[in-house]
């Protein structure tokens, strides 16, 4: 363990809570399958997907190959959907470790079916990702019959699933969501008139369990729904084209992680002082400045610099000056008694105020997504039962 004081608070009651209201959102009509990729969007999946599995998590989705054999290694005994497919030479190390994955090209059903005749796991379920729309990755419609064949000639597979996903799901009333979904249904069909019987169907990711329920609740069919970042306590805002009232409301999450450091040098400046690389912010009055070690070799944004804030002693304090590799500086002028060794809140709770990952994310233009997923390797994880 790290003996620097930066460091993340990850709350596992907190993360069970959402998995729980989310889980009994889409019941019965829908199961969850808990998506941990990219470290359960930097809290730590191995820890993240124990937890889930603790609280009835049947399914986890992840990337790639990589990181499920790491949950298999762990001892994460539930079902594992690598969303983003395999690649060559992955093949056999899937069927190995059973792992799902997701195909969408003769190449993939191909080396599956070669991998499962040496490892002898028959018959071998996988799920056909298709492209409704979003042009990222997924087998294209017109070239759905050539697959679906190369699938019924390999007898050591079995298509047990078939998915897409949404480009605009936070967007209510998006057109392109309702061409995806229409489009979906034609597949399904002919997946159907082609004589396959898939078992699992799956769109809504953590936006669409809110905006679209049409695709997971009483289709009759068995759904799963695919919730990341509101499993870590956020929700994209939920927005409408037309600009029309709706009463769409997500369930109650809550943040799960929190972030933190420790002021490790104070000093005044004088009127006119250059802070940090470049002099990039000059002090216009004297000031207390105090450095913290974290910066963006932690994963805090450089854009954050003389922009973004920080919670001391439960009072705001700006980020001044170039956010550098290793440290960061906040003016505490205004916050009687800061002294070194005090805990600072990059994201969290601190008094009676809080910083979101959402707020951290305006600041510079992106998402809680990235916010979340950049905080580094170096910066310990503590979990709380």
């Amino acid at each position: 363990m790290s003996s620097r004081p930066t460091w993340a608070e990850v709350s596992l009651p907190a993360l069970r809570h959402n998995f729980e209201l989310i889980r009994d959102f889409v019941a019965p009509h829908a199961t969850v399958c808990a998506v941990v990729k990219c470290d359960a969007y930097g809290h730590g999946a191995i820890e993240c997907a124990r937890a889930l599995e603790q609280s009835g998590a049947k399914w986890f989705g992840v990337t790639c190959a990589d990181e499920g054999i790491a949950l298999r290694r762990a001892g994460i005994s539930g079902r594992i959907l690598l969303m983003s497919g395999i690649w060559r030479g992955e093949a056999e190390a899937v069927v190995e470790h059973d792992l799902t994955p997701a195909v969408w090209n003769d190449e993939q059903v191909r080396a599956l079916a070669q991998a499962e005749e040496k490892v002898g796991k028959r018959p071998f379920p996988l799920h056909v990702e298709v492209d409704t729309g979003m042009a990222r990755q997924g087998v294209l419609p017109e070239n759905l019959p050539a697959l679906l064949a190369e699938i019924q000639r390999a007898t050591s597979l079995r298509l047990e699933g078939v998915h897409s996903h949404l480009a605009s799901s936070e967007v209510a009333d998006a057109p392109g969501t309702v061409r995806q979904i229409a489009k979906y249904r034609e597949v399904l069909r002919e997946i159907a008139s082609a004589g396959l019987r898939p078992e699992c169907f799956h769109l809504a990711n953590s936006a669409a369990v809110i905006t679209q329920e049409s695709t997971w609740r009483g289709s009759g069919q068995p759904n799963l729904v695919r919730p990341g970042i509101s499993l870590y306590g956020y929700f994209l805002p939920i927005v409408s084209i037309a600009g029309a009232p709706h009463e769409l409301r997500e369930p109650p999450v809550q943040p799960v992680l929190a972030w933190k450091a420790r002021i490790i040098d104070l000093r005044r400046a004088q009127a006119g002082q250059a802070i940090g690389y470049n002099g990039s912010y000059v002090t216009s009055a004297p000031a207390t400045i105090a450095t913290l070690a974290v910066g963006y070799g932690d994963g805090l944004n450089r854009r954050l610099s003389s922009r973004g804030r920080v919670l001391v002693r439960g009072d705001f304090a700006q980020i001044v000056g170039k956010v550098s590799m290793d440290v960061t500086t906040i003016d505490v002028t205004q916050i009687p008694g800061a002294e070194i060794g005090d805990e600072v809140v990059l994201i969290g709770e601190q008094g009676q105020r809080k910083i979101t990952a959402w707020d951290m994310a305006r600041e510079i233009e992106t998402i809680p997504y990235e916010v979340l997923c950049a905080i580094s390797k170096r910066v310990p994880r503590k979990y709380t039962n």
